[in-house]
C-alpha cells in the first residue's frame, strides 16, 4: 500500500511522488519540527480569502441606516390628491377600517356630463403616478401611453389612477397610522383583497368625483385583475373591460412565486414580524424578494439576446458576488427597489393577488366573512403538516364556476390581451378570462376581444405592459375608442 504525500528531504514541494506507509511516521515527525514549511505549502493551495464586495454593501446600507435614521422613499410620494373615505370600510374577512386614505391622481378634462372617465388600475408596486404632471413631473410608469393622441387620449378621456388600499404611497396602509394610538399598523393592518381595494376606488368615482358610469375600467398585471373584479362588483357604473396580462383567478405557480418572495422577506431578522417603522427595515429581504420577482418579470429568451453568459469582466477568477451581467442585472433591480416599496404592503398586497379568485363559489365564501356567518379568533396554519392530496380529493379549476362569477359582466366590452412570454401570468390564463366570457355571454359575444402577443411580437414578458407601445398600446387605443 502506497499513499500520495508531499514530498520532503531532497523532493520537490510541487511534484507529490508515491512513498512506502513505512515513512509516514518519519514524515509526521518532520511536519512537526518544520510546521512552516507546509504551512506554507497548504496556503499556496487554498489561496487568499475571498471577498465579498456585495455583502459590504449590504452592510454599509444598514450601518448608513442606523446612523441616519429610517426614511425610505415611500415616504416622500409627492404631488397626489387625497380622498378620505367617510365612516367605515367593512373588508372581505370580516375586519374594518377607519379613516381610510386613497390617494389618485388625475389627467385630461372630465366632460360635462361625465361621460369620459377611465379608471386605470396599477400593478402591485406602483403608484397613482402613471403620468406626469404639474405638481410631480416626473415621469410615470405609464408615461408613454397617457397623454394627446396616445393609448389612453387625454384630448378625449380623463384619466383616474389610484395607490391600492394597502398600498404605501398615499393610500391607507400597513405604514400608516392607526387612529387607536398613533403608531404604524404594522402587521395590525387586516387582510385585505383585490374586490375590497376595488370597492374604495368605487367610492372615490361616484361619491367624492360625481361620476356614476365609467367609461371604462383599464389594468394590467394585478390592475388587470382590479379591471374585472371592478367590472364584476359594479357591472352597471363601468362601460367596458380591459384586462392586460392578468387572470380570472390565481393559479398555484404564480402563488408559489410570490409565497417564496414573502417568505424570503420575512426571513430578515429586521422585518420583525413587521414591526420595523423605528428602526432599520428588512431591506436584505427586500432586495432578495425583488430579485426573485424580476426572474418572473421578464423572459428567458429576452435575456438570451440581451445578457447571454457574459460576465462583467472575463478576464477575473469568477466570484460569488454578481458576476454575470444577468447577476448584476437582478443585483440592480434590487437595490433600486429595497428601499422604495414598503415591505409589509408588499406582504399584503402580494397575498391579495394570491387570494384573487371571480369563481361564484368564492364569491360566497367572501360573503359570508363579509356577513359575519364565518368567524375566526386568529390566522393560523393548518393543524397538519403539508399533506398531499389524492387526484380525486383535488377540485380543479372549474370554467363553468368561473363563468357562473363573471356573468354579470358578460356584456360588457371587454378586451383582453396575453403575452406568450410571461412567465409569471401565462397566456393560457387570459385565453381563459376570454373563454370564460364567451361561455357566459352566449351566442352573441362579438364584443369580446382577445389578443396574443407572439414570442415573435414581444419577448418581454410579464413587463410587455410597460414597455410595448405598438403591440400593446395601440391595440388598446383601438378599443377605447371604437
Amino acid at each position: 500500500m502506497a499513499k500520495v504525500v508531499p514530498a520532503v528531504l531532497g523532493f520537490s514541494l510541487r511534484q507529490p511522488r508515491l512513498v512506502s506507509t513505512k515513512m509516514v511516521p518519519a514524515l509526521s515527525g518532520f511536519c512537526l519540527k518544520y510546521p512552516r514549511l507546509f504551512a506554507t505549502s497548504v496556503s499556496r493551495r487554498s489561496g487568499p480569502t475571498m471577498s465579498f464586495p456585495c455583502l459590504d454593501k449590504l452592510e454599509k446600507r444598514t450601518q448608513m441606516i442606523a446612523d441616519k435614521g429610517p426614511e425610505p422613499s415611500y415616504s416622500k410620494a409627492k404631488g397626489f390628491e387625497l380622498y378620505k373615505v367617510p365612516g367605515t370600510v367593512q373588508l372581505d374577512y370580516g375586519r374594518t377600517l377607519d379613516n381610510v386614505e386613497i390617494a389618485y391622481e388625475t389627467w385630461g378634462t372630465l366632460n360635462a356630463d361625465r361621460s369620459n372617465a377611465i379608471l386605470l388600475h396599477t400593478g402591485l408596486s406602483a403608484s397613482s403616478h402613471a403620468k406626469s404632471q404639474p405638481n410631480n413631473t416626473d415621469p410615470g410608469w405609464w408615461e408613454r401611453f397617457i397623454g394627446p393622441g396616445l393609448s389612453l387620449d387625454t384630448n378625449k378621456f380623463f384619466i383616474i389612477c389610484t395607490n391600492v388600499l394597502g398600498g404605501c404611497y398615499g393610500s391607507t396602509g400597513p405604514s400608516s397610522l392607526s387612529p387607536e394610538d398613533g403608531k404604524p399598523y404594522a402587521t395590525r393592518f387586516p387582510i385585505v383583497t383585490i374586490h375590497d381595494m376595488v370597492r374604495v376606488q368605487y367610492r372615490l368615482v361616484k361619491e367624492h368625483l360625481g361620476i356614476s358610469k365609467l367609461y371604462a375600467s383599464v389594468g394590467s398585471s394585478m390592475g388587470g385583475l382590479q379591471s374585472l373584479a371592478y367590472a364584476v362588483e359594479f357591472t352597471d357604473s363601468v362601460g367596458r373591460v380591459a384586462s392586460i396580462s392578468a387572470c380570472a383567478r390565481s393559479h398555484p405557480s404564480s402563488i408559489a412565486m410570490r409565497h417564496v418572495q414573502r417568505q424570503v422577506l420575512m426571513a430578515d431578522p429586521n422585518w420583525k414580524r413587521g414591526f420595523y417603522y423605528d428602526g432599520i427595515p428588512p431591506h436584505v429581504g427586500m432586495k432578495l424578494a425583488r430579485q426573485l420577482a424580476t426572474i418572473t418579470y421578464r423572459s428567458g429568451p429576452e435575456w438570451e439576446d440581451r445578457f447571454g453568459r457574459d460576465r462583467m469582466d472575463p478576464e477575473m477568477i469568477p466570484a460569488l458576488c454578481p458576476d454575470f451581467l444577468i447577476e448584476t442585472y437582478l443585483d440592480h433591480q434590487g437595490e433600486k427597489f429595497c428601499l422604495e416599496y414598503d415591505p409589509n404592503s408588499l406582504l399584503y398586497v402580494s397575498k391579495a393577488m394570491d387570494m384573487f379568485d371571480l369563481g361564484y363559489e368564492n364569491t360566497q365564501v367572501r360573503a359570508k366573512w363579509r356577513n359575519g356567518v364565518t368567524q375566526a379568533n386568529a390566522c393560523s396554519l393548518p393543524s397538519k403538516p403539508y399533506e398531499e392530496k389524492p387526484r380525486d380529493h383535488v377540485q380543479p379549476c372549474s370554467k363553468s364556476d368561473l363563468a357562473k362569477g363573471m356573468a354579470a359582466m358578460a356584456q360588457l366590452p371587454t378586451f383582453v390581451l396575453g403575452v406568450q412570454s410571461d412567465v409569471l401570468f401565462p397566456s393560457w390564463q387570459q385565453r381563459e378570462i376570454y373563454d370564460v366570457l364567451v361561455q357566459a355571454a352566449g351566442q352573441q359575444h362579438h364584443h369580446i376581444q382577445y389578443h396574443e402577443l407572439s414570442y415573435a411580437d414581444s419577448k418581454f414578458g410579464h413587463d410587455t405592459f410597460i414597455l410595448d407601445i405598438e403591440h400593446v398600446g395601440k391595440p388598446l387605443q383601438r378599443f377605447l375608442e371604437s
